[in-house]
């Protein structure tokens, strides 16, 4: 059982601040002088343990990406996105280059359906001491329609999403052209949070590091299929190849 589940601890969860919801909770990032065990930071840009370690046998880090607690990764300028992107992913290969973890899982939620409680952007680094989570991936979970590339990068949109409905990748197959990752990042949430959906407001972001290549996923968030969560079948849009039009019409002309 402990190597595929996660023991998730409900006394600490409920002491947890929650703001994402409640615009009128106060927010603990934004309070930099109150900040504990902060690891590395550039200007902005702080990496620190979490104060609220909800999950057993991991060591769990928050990423403050800004001081602006209002921002978001679709906006950010081009100096801080790329900052922010060197910064997270060298903190993420650091961490499993010790190889004290069975898998470092590297993710960011955003929005009140994305699974997150703050409102202030932020990003998660967690090593888990006996959970593999290569297990449950594939090399198929990041095919899909071809949408951009540039230097190796690819950007495309899922043709077997690992959830649904619509998931957009990057495939990073050189850390050094990781700028244009990020630019990739950039425009799949931009395009989420703009032009999606009308009502799209939430979405995740997900890094994975498969037969020694970094994909970043970016899943826009609803209410979660009942197929999913009753019996883990994803669903694809028969709007794939419409989407993937859109976005290049959009941000690639």
């Amino acid at each position: 059982m402990s190597n595929t589940h996660l023991e998730f601890n409900m006394l600490i969860g409920a002491n947890k601040p929650e703001n994402i919801i409640n615009k009128n909770a106060s927010c603990p990032f934004c309070d930099r002088d109150s900040l504990e065990n902060i690891i590395d930071e550039d200007r902005a840009i702080i990496l620190l343990k979490n104060k609220y370690p909800v999950l057993k046998d991991a060591y769990q880090t928050v990423i403050i990406e800004t001081d602006d607690c209002h921002s978001e990764l679709s906006t950010y300028s081009k100096d801080h996105l790329y900052r922010l992107l060197s910064f997270s992913l060298n903190h993420w290969i650091k961490l499993m280059n010790t190889n004290e973890y069975q898998s470092v899982i590297f993710f960011k939620n955003h929005g009140p359906y994305s699974g997150g409680s703050l409102r202030h952007p932020h990003m998660q680094i967690v090593g888990l001491n006996y959970v593999d989570y290569s297990q449950n991936v594939s090399i198929r979970d990041f095919e899909g329609i071809h949408i951009a590339s540039k230097d190796g990068v690819l950007f495309n949109i899922s043709s077997f999403p690992r959830m649904g409905f619509v998931e957009l990748n990057i495939k990073l197959p050189s850390f050094e052209k990781h700028l244009v990752m990020a630019d990739y990042i950039q425009i799949a949430t931009h395009y989420v949070l703009n032009h999606f959906h009308k009502n799209c407001n939430s979405y995740n972001l997900f890094f994975y590091y498969v037969e020694n290549e970094i994909y970043a996923k970016v899943i826009p968030r609803f209410t979660t299929s009942p197929l999913f969560v009753g019996y883990s079948i994803p669903q694809v849009s028969n709007q794939t190849s419409r989407i993937a039009k859109n976005i290049q019409e959009k941000y690639f002309k």
